[in-house]
């Protein structure tokens, strides 16, 4: 029986050795992991000191809800873009004027034909006769470039001067 008690004790030895080795390498393990999440944690506390927020998933709600708005301004602003692209673009920008002496005989440079256009040519002439009895002014609408009246020479030069005038 004393044999049986000594291998038994030995056995017991061995296997208490074993879990005392176990609980240490165990014992390490938590120090190390309770290190690596105490730094971890100071990381965190310091990302988030500045955010005005206790947690990270409120954080990301609130970047989220930001976010959105801003796309929401940015949709706004390009249907206005469009709009205000369209408006220019019907904008009377370009302008010709020739000044000429209607009546040869008497007068000087005094009669004028002004042309105003938009990007597409669509505007007006406006033709101003001056001799020294009266004046007239004459208004003639152009689509194209085009007018379903008749144009002076003068009136389609004007066109002319300001179809060559293209923004840029």
């Amino acid at each position: 029986m004393t044999e049986l008690n000594e291998l038994i004790s030995e056995q017991l030895f061995v296997i208490v050795a074993v879990i005392v080795v176990m609980m240490l390498i165990l014992l390490i393990s938590v120090l190390v992991q309770t290190v690596r999440l105490g730094k971890l944690r100071k990381r965190y506390e310091r990302m988030m000191a500045g955010a005005g927020v206790e947690d990270l998933e409120t954080l990301l709600l609130n970047l989220k809800v930001q976010t959105d708005a801003v796309e929401d301004e940015q949709e706004v602003q390009r249907r206005m873009l469009a709009m205000l692209e369209q408006r220019q673009r019907m904008a009377k920008s370009k302008l010709g004027m020739v000044r000429y002496n209607a009546f040869s005989d008497q007068g000087s440079d005094l009669s004028f034909s002004f042309a105003l256009l938009d990007e597409l040519d669509n505007g007006i002439v406006l033709s101003g006769l001056h001799n020294r009895d009266s004046s007239y002014v004459y208004a003639k609408p152009l689509q194209q470039g085009e007018s379903k009246y008749a144009l002076s020479p003068e009136e389609k030069e004007a066109v002319a001067q300001a179809q060559a005038r293209r923004e840029g």
